[in-house]
């Protein structure tokens, strides 16, 4: 599990202007390395290259990455816009850490730059002969770097945006989140249930209206052992809270300095984040799907294939048990709830149950994946099946489905439920 601080910095590193800050960085650094390193050089090499012809090829290089760099980035506006209309806003977010297009853009950036210092450099006449040559050796494999990095995103551009790229995305996002889930079910502190928040513990309220976004265990874990204490997450990641809401619990009074440490510990933000919280890379799916069933839009085929990706993110939760063991409970002090499979499958099937109720090809799909379910492994999953196969019964009959449909579901129905 990441620290809060470890948290925080992989959220930096995902954004484009750190990336393109430390290729900018990189690119001066180079052109201004040749300076230097011709000093070191003693003896002039045996051919030289002149400072015009450099130039020159530093001219094309610059001019032509301004207009490449202007060109990509509206590519990668169009490339947002899309994903937020025709996928789901809240997937935009993944579209924007994509790793080609940070890496594409940053180095469009940098060799621009370079070439921008390098033409600086040469007019200042800061370089001897043995120093054009560097800088001429330099360019010439900036511009290899440049052509297969344009090879690359001319790749990368058939993809960039689209409904199956976007969605994808989401599906590796919220598959994660629930591996790690299923190996640390309470995020490696021990299990807190109804029964186990006793009498005497005192209520930890936040200051602002939001949702948690990051709960840093570890350092719940030293506060409380700080104080010989207990300490109860009342707020996993993902759940709306606010002033009124506790987010945590003690076993004593609770000072200042436990309030100011616990809402440090426990990060709260105006939207959700896929890191912790296996359940809004699933509610993101049945967006996708909903948008899909919606009239304006009448695509039935992505709402299947949603369907078959929230069928693959939840399998593995067949394998997710508290044991109690030492791997599992990393912070002994701390007390955190496991996530409840019901809210799982509502969160992926509910929505396409309710607006897939009118097409039957949906219906089929829904039902041949709780029926997986049901098969690989019903004392996990057969509960949860065996329910919303009631709720999907109970549409299904309030549908606008001929009669025929209606008793072909029906027949899958009570199979299933036999």
């Amino acid at each position: 599990m990441l620290s809060k601080w470890q948290w925080l910095l992989s959220q930096l590193t995902r954004t484009l202007w750190i990336r393109a800050s430390l290729f900018a960085l990189l690119a001066v650094v180079t052109a201004l390395i040749a300076i230097p390193a011709q000093h070191i050089i003693e003896n002039p090499f045996p051919f030289s290259v002149g400072a015009d012809s450099v130039g020159q090829i530093l001219d094309i290089l610059a001019s032509s990455m301004l207009a490449v760099t202007t060109f990509s980035l509206s590519v990668m506006v169009a490339a947002y816009t899309a994903a937020s209309s025709s996928v789901t806003p809240r997937a935009t977010k993944l579209v924007q850490q994509d790793t080609t297009t940070q890496n594409v853009l940053a180095t469009f950036i940098g060799s621009f730059l370079y070439s921008l210092v390098g033409i600086i450099a040469l007019s200042t006449e800061q370089y001897g002969e043995n120093g054009r040559l560097i800088l001429f050796v330099v360019t010439i494999g900036v511009i290899i770097l440049v052509v297969i990095t344009i090879l690359r995103w001319i790749e990368h551009l058939s993809q960039l945006g689209r409904v199956g790229e976007t969605t994808e995305r989401v599906e590796n996002a919220a598959a994660e989140t629930i591996t790690q889930r299923i190996k640390h079910p309470t995020l490696g502190a021990q299990r807190l249930t109804e029964n186990t928040i006793p009498d005497n513990a005192e209520a930890i309220y936040g200051d602002t209206i939001g949702y948690v976004r990051h709960v840093d265990v570890g350092a719940l874990n030293e506060c409380a052992k700080h104080h010989q204490t207990e300490i109860g997450v009342m707020a996993l990641p993902g759940e709306f809270v606010h002033p009124a809401k506790p987010i945590a619990w003690i076993r004593k009074k609770v000072s200042d300095e436990i309030h100011s440490a616990v809402c440090k510990a426990i990060t709260l933000g105006k939207e959700r984040s896929f890191d912790q919280d296996p359940r809004f890379g699933l509610s993101v799916l049945a967006e996708i799907a909903s948008r899909a069933l919606s009239p304006a839009v009448n695509d039935p085929g992505t709402a299947i294939d949603v369907i078959n990706r929230g069928l693959r993110i939840l399998v593995p939760w067949k394998d997710c048990r508290f044991t109690g063991k030492d791997e599992q409970i990393i912070y002994p002090n701390v007390l955190v709830p496991e996530l409840h499979l019901s809210d799982l499958f509502d969160d992926i099937f509910m929505p396409i149950e309710r607006d897939g109720a009118d097409m039957i090809e949906v219906q089929l799909r829904l039902q041949k994946a709780l029926a997986a379910l049901a098969y690989i492994d019903s004392e996990v999953f057969g509960a949860e099946v065996s329910r919303h196969l009631q709720l999907m019964q109970q549409r299904t009959e309030n549908s606008s489905l001929i009669e025929a449909d209606k008793q072909r579901l029906q027949t899958i129905y009570d199979e299933l439920i036999r």
